[in-house]
């Protein structure tokens, strides 16, 4: 493995090459060696296994989590769309609302290079780092990329942030794997471009279109479905890129791959308020609602995706319902009707009902939900502010996120054993030999 070392002055000091495969089960990878070999290789030569993602197991929350090794109680984030603190509006959350210290500047103050690549959550791209070009939710390329050097030269590759998933809703799949596959292609050639330009001590890149493919053929490959071996065809396609890059890794540089949280096939998305509702929790009186203020008057409860659950709350929320010394009982009360939920076959919903003392803790647990729902697999929480009917619906998504089952893979000594998402952070510090102070994370060094 690797092209040549490289000393820098007159130290030689270890490197990571991190590349994240957003959404990628562990178990995909590792029941098809034959398929994929070049993971296999990695199991073999280093480490792999099944990792926990972090609650709630939501791209926007995993990245800020994966990348500062904190729990969103001080990253600030906790999904795709956050509450404004002591109101109802929303917003969706960008890169500087990222609270917390990210891997890649803890690389930079230790005067080290890093190279940041289409990593979620990243917009507007950072100017204090070599160079970053932001991911998803970012508006274009031309906005997304620092410096100049390298916006041109993704300009030049046909880089794009994201496949197209509008694509995915067609009954025909077939544009949105030609799209697919076309991202890719060109994220593949912007990797491989600066892992050759070898100029960084940290290459953070982030394929993000494993999570797009998952979520529109994850049933066609668990169940054998239409388009299985066009998803077999794409996930081989990664495997050779993988391996690829992996062969143009100078020896100092110590492979590291992982996913934010799993996957699993979707039969039911369950729309959360519209069971709030029917529960008497909530009411969509108001027929021309659109944001979350709308229904939360005279609420109890409400939703935000995924599977958050907040007690309207006197003193904290405008139009609190609930007394303070009411809410310990009524958030139970929630807590017990949700463990209670059952799917139209009689499954039930929720594998287990966090509350937020359990899960988030810093300066920014103020936002935190009061409960986070972990669905069972096959269940997707959703969380519209209209009323949708019915409890229980499918749209065009297949796939959807698991806690379970995301993938670390080590190209090196690792005990990756009993981790979590969490721990990538430290251990890819311990790999570079960055010093840093172990209280500050909520997970531990893997090696």
């Amino acid at each position: 493995m690797g092209l040549f070392d490289r000393i820098r002055g007159g130290e030689d000091l270890p490197r990571v090459a991190f590349i994240g495969i957003d959404g990628v089960p562990h178990t995909l990878l590792s029941e098809h060696p034959e398929e994929f070999p070049n993971f296999a290789a990695i199991a073999d030569e280093g480490t792999a296994d099944a990792i926990e993602s972090i609650v709630p197991p939501e791209s926007s929350a995993c990245w800020p989590s994966l990348t500062t090794g904190q729990n969103p109680g001080e990253t600030g984030v906790y999904g795709f769309q956050d509450r404004e603190n002591g109101s109802y509006d929303t917003y969706v959350p960008m890169g500087r609302d990222v609270q917390a210290t990210r891997l890649w500047d803890r690389v930079t103050e230790a005067n080290r290079n890093a190279t940041v690549m289409n990593v979620p959550v990243t917009f507007p791209p950072q100017r204090t780092v070599q160079r970053m070009v932001s991911g998803f939710l970012s508006p274009g390329l031309d906005k997304a990329a620092y410096p100049d050097e390298l916006r041109e030269t993704l300009s030049g590759l046909d880089y794009r942030i994201d496949v197209n998933a509008k694509l995915g809703h067609d009954e025909d799949k077939r544009k949105f794997i030609e799209d697919a596959h076309e991202t890719i292609d060109a994220r593949y050639e912007a990797f491989s471009h600066y892992i050759t330009e070898d100029d960084w001590d940290l290459f953070f890149g982030v394929f993000m279109t494993t999570d797009r493919v998952n979520h529109f053929l994850f049933e066609d490959y668990e169940r054998d479905g239409e388009y299985r071996e066009e998803f077999m065809d794409f996930y081989r396609k990664l495997d050779g890129y993988v391996g690829n890059l992996r062969e143009r890794l100078a020896d100092d540089v110590t492979l590291v791959i992982a996913s934010d949280h799993g996957f699993t096939t979707l039969d039911y998305e369950v729309h959360c308020n519209q069971w709030l509702a029917e529960e008497g929790w909530l009411s969509f009186e108001n027929e021309d609602h659109t944001e979350l203020g709308d229904i939360a008057t005279d609420a109890r409860a409400y939703s935000l995706i995924p599977g958050r659950f907040y007690i309207n709350l006197e003193g904290r929320e405008p139009r609190g319902s609930v007394p303070e010394d009411e809410y310990e009982s009524v958030r139970a009360e929630l807590k017990a009707d949700l463990e209670a939920l059952e799917g139209p076959n009689g499954e039930t919903v929720c594998e287990r009902v966090v509350e937020k003392e359990d899960a988030f803790r810093g300066d920014h647990d103020d936002i935190a939900p009061d409960l986070v729902a972990i669905p069972n697999h096959g269940f997707d929480l959703k969380s519209g502010f209209k009323g949708h009917g019915e409890v229980f619906g499918k749209g065009p998504r297949n796939g959807m996120h698991s806690f379970d089952n995301a993938t670390l893979h080590i190209d090196g000594e690792a005990t990756i054993s009993d981790a979590n998402l969490y721990d990538i952070a430290p251990t890819i510090l311990d790999l570079m030999e960055v010093e840093y102070d172990r209280g500050e994370f909520d997970g531990a060094s893997l090696v």
